[in-house]
């Protein structure tokens, strides 16, 4: 006598794997309107043009290893989106890594941060304290 056969469970084969930073990025952009082929054509700019297949399938089912820099560049280019960006997402993509620098301060500033990052909560509120009291003897004084 055959058993019954049991229903797929369909939630499995719908879900999707997770998608990477890059390939998200590129999938957003195709899914705002710009084609692949636009991002093919828009990569030439970089000087390294690639193909829409290219994209098509950074898109949808990344290759193993992560673009090499000048790829890198030709997909800033195609989404005209800032290089430092795409190589962050890249980065999370292919290696996991989570970028945390301080943009947009000096290295004074980073050193500073850097020093002060594992210090002790009490040793923290310290500082922050010797710098507001700095800052409003500043202001009290005129300067």
């Amino acid at each position: 006598m055959p058993l019954p056969a049991t229903a797929p469970d369909q939630g499995a084969a719908a879900e999707a794997p997770p998608t990477g930073a890059l390939s998200r990025l590129v999938q957003e952009a195709n899914d705002t309107g710009l084609s692949y082929a636009q991002m093919a054509t828009r990569s030439a700019e970089s000087g390294t043009p690639l193909v829409k297949q290219y994209f098509q399938k950074l898109a949808k089912t990344p290759p193993t290893s992560p673009p090499n820099p000048a790829q890198l560049e030709a997909i800033a280019a195609a989404l005209r989106k800032p290089e430092r960006r795409i190589k962050e997402a890249a980065a999370q993509q292919w290696l996991q890594y989570e970028a945390t620098e301080l943009a947009g301060y000096d290295e004074e500033v980073r050193i500073i941060v850097g020093h002060l990052a594992g210090k002790s909560k009490a040793e923290l509120m310290r500082w922050r304290y010797m710098m507001e009291a700095e800052e409003r003897a500043k202001r009290e004084a005129g300067e």
